[in-house]
């Protein structure tokens, strides 16, 4: 066992289980283990790397904003934050955005702002706001959000939850959420794709319908696309693929260029509007450096086209994957850089696989116990891809044969 890994074990919470790999550097889609053997990294940090590695216009602005000023709080204004606040309604076209800094501070944000927009605007009666969410799903680890999360270990024994504040429907029925909604209805909270689920993409229509239905009963839409977002699934965001726009819309991961935790809530100007001063904060939120670093991520993202590149390599990517015949894979599916095979849990567990997967040179990561998630860097290039594809290959060839089907 490597020593560090054995120093976090002695004096660390175990509240992760990591892949046994020690990590020292990285550029680009590729990272170095503490022996500088080299792995391609197909997970990117559940997307908050999707800029690569070391981007070197990202390294330069926050090295040099790291110098100037980093953080200030939200008592004075900065030079950096308006204009990353501009960019970022710009390219969503959303009309205000409020800083946060992790994706889960930005959901718990989007409820506050739903349930104080309902008994304002919408005239709920006081504490009686509900906001319906979808069965599977996964928007952070704080006590509100595993309250109503569908997943036993992120809920028990860190109760006691608001009974009948989040009712759940299944994810990709509209027609459930249709009949969920009732007069104190404030909001619809719903993930594009859902990712730590094991990447489930819904029908085809699906947010178009849940935005009619929401409108219809003037109720929130508000979209999670702290993972999804940024150009992972091959535009700006995943709702695009439907031209649907949201009332709300949460963003992260990304937004911080893999250099440091940035989010956001963003709303229509009535719904933001509820806000006053006091309402909500964050000492760390729409800091200097992390405006800065946002706003340089914002022109990356949009400067060198890696949406379009995402649709491109994600196509790619899926295409190839499912060439792949194999008696242990039931499944491949996904939408741009944002994909998963899932594997026949009777043959090999998920974390097996993409243990074998570490041992060929390709860092992944399971979900769900069946499905091993693949989201690398928008960055990545079709070599890279067919380099991976191969390892991937070899590590299939350990559960049994391996075929090429028809592509």
């Amino acid at each position: 066992m490597s020593d560090y890994i054995a120093l976090e074990r002695r004096y660390g919470a175990t509240n992760y289980a990591p892949l046994p790999i020690v990590l020292t550097r990285g550029e680009g889609v590729w990272l170095w283990d503490d022996q500088d053997r080299r792995y391609l990294d197909m997970l990117s940090a559940y997307s908050a790397v999707s800029f690569g590695y070391g981007h070197p216009k990202l390294v330069q602005v926050f090295t040099e904003q790291a110098k100037r000023l980093a953080v200030t709080s939200r008592a004075f204004h900065s030079n950096t934050l308006p204009p990353f606040l501009a960019r970022l309604c710009e390219i969503t076209g959303m009309d205000r955005a409020l800083p946060m800094t992790t994706g889960a501070e930005g959901v718990e944000t989007a409820i506050k702002c739903a349930r104080k927009w309902a008994y304002i605007v919408k005239k709920v009666p006081r504490d009686k706001a509900e906001i319906i969410v979808c069965e599977a799903n996964f928007h952070g680890r704080t006590s509100t959000i595993v309250g109503f999360s569908s997943e036993a270990q992120y809920r028990d024994d860190f109760g006691p939850y608001a009974k009948g504040a989040f009712p759940a429907v299944p994810f990709g029925d509209a027609k459930a959420l249709a009949a969920a909604i009732t007069p104190n209805t404030a909001a619809f909270l719903v993930e594009p794709v859902q990712g730590e689920a094991g990447i489930i993409v819904p029908p085809e229509g699906y947010l178009t319908e849940c935005a009619r239905i929401c409108r219809e009963n003037n109720v929130l839409l508000i979209v999670d696309e702290v993972q999804t977002g940024l150009g992972r699934t091959g535009k700006v965001l995943a709702i695009q693929h439907e031209g649907v726009k949201p009332d709300g819309l949460i963003l992260g991961k990304a937004l911080g260029g893999g250099l440091m935790p940035v989010s956001a809530f963003l709303a229509r100007e009535d719904v933001m509007g509820v806000f006053k001063p006091g309402d909500h904060g964050s000492t760390f939120g729409g800091n200097a450096l992390g405006a800065a670093i946002g706003l340089a991520s914002l022109n990356v993202l949009m400067e060198e086209k890696l949406a379009d590149r995402a649709a491109a390599m994600g196509d790619y990517l899926l295409a190839r994957l499912k060439t792949i015949a194999s008696p242990v894979v039931t499944d491949v599916r996904g939408k741009g850089l944002l994909v998963g095979i899932e594997l026949d849990p009777a043959k090999v567990s998920a974390r097996a696989f993409v243990e074998t997967l570490l041992k060929h040179g390709v860092l992944s990561k399971d979900t769900h116990g069946t499905v091993a998630r693949f989201a690398p860097a928008l960055i990545i290039e079709r070599q890279e891809i067919d380099w991976a594809l191969e390892r991937i290959r070899a590590a299939l060839r350990e559960y049994g044969p391996v075929y090429e089907r028809a592509a």
